[in-house]
């Protein structure tokens, strides 16, 4: 029998809320004050421990997806379904904020021989703000694939587009095939597209009346996904139709863009997202 998960965190500030669970250290939820959710939270989630939250922002790490060499699982790594140590939460007036960290000690997998420490650091106010650390603790040096799989609520998948693409080039991992993007990012279809870019990103949701702007730091690959009908079907934890309601936009570092470091050193991924109207 699988195990209930613990209630997430709750961060309430004047300035906007959010939610976090221990498991994956995972922001679930995040408004400014005032505003419609920003982050997508499947219809049909599955809440156990051990499985992974279909909402928010997921932490993929060490690997992207299912990874570079043959066999590696669960995709997208272990880390998202581990719980994690809760170091330090902060209050204060406008914003609030949680660390969290994980190390080799109490999460590694047959995939992963190498040792580290991770530590997560989120804070919600009027923007979110997600950073992750990753330290090689170990004597021997290693590389890694990562992303904070961000799900964001849109009002009609079919009217957003994504601004700040244009002429980047990115593997669509849809077809198998290199692009180049020609303006703005529209879905007529399944979208799987590693861009080769961390420029700022704005996606535009006539259906909300907003834009939300995604500015990284640390990462070199923007990941936009959305499963579209059919392949949606294929994931047991999509509600119906939700896949009209959210578009992920990542922050990562995949691929060729793999993290290197040497015994002592540390590398930070941040994502930053805010809202704007129309």
């Amino acid at each position: 029998m699988t195990a209930a998960l613990s209630p997430p965190r709750t961060l309430e500030t004047s300035a906007g809320a959010g939610e976090v669970y221990d498991q994956g250290a995972q922001v679930t939820s995040w408004s400014p004050a005032g505003a419609d959710p920003v982050l997508y939270v499947s219809t049909d989630l599955r809440l156990a421990a051990g499985r992974s939250i279909r909402a928010g922002v997921p932490v993929c790490w060490p690997w992207f997806g299912p990874g570079r060499a043959a066999g590696t699982e669960p995709l997208h790594g272990f880390v998202r379904t581990t719980m994690w140590d809760l170091v330090e939460q902060t209050q204060g007036a406008e914003e609030a904020t949680v660390t969290y960290r994980l190390t080799s000690d109490a999460a590694t997998s047959p995939h992963w021989a190498h040792r580290y420490t991770l530590e997560l650091r989120a804070s919600v106010g009027r923007a979110l703000e997600v950073s992750l650390t990753t330290t090689n603790t170990g004597d021997e040096g290693f590389d890694y694939e990562e992303a904070l799989h961000a799900y964001l609520v849109v009002g009609d998948v079919h009217a957003a587009r994504i601004e700040g693409l244009d002429g980047k080039p990115f593997f669509d991992k849809v077809t198998g095939t290199e692009r180049v993007q020609v303006g703005d990012l529209v879905f007529t279809g399944e979208t799987d597209a590693v861009f080769r870019t961390s420029d700022q990103v704005t996606l535009h949701d006539p259906a909300l009346g907003r834009r939300l702007v995604v500015s990284t730091l640390g990462a070199r690959n923007i990941v936009v996904w959305n499963p579209w009908d059919a392949k949606a079907k294929e994931v047991p934890d999509i509600g119906d139709d939700d896949w009209e309601r959210f578009v992920c936009i990542e922050a990562a570092n995949a691929f060729e863009n793999a993290v290197a470091l040497a015994p002592g050193e540390s590398h930070t991924t941040t994502y930053r997202l805010e809202v704007q109207p129309l």
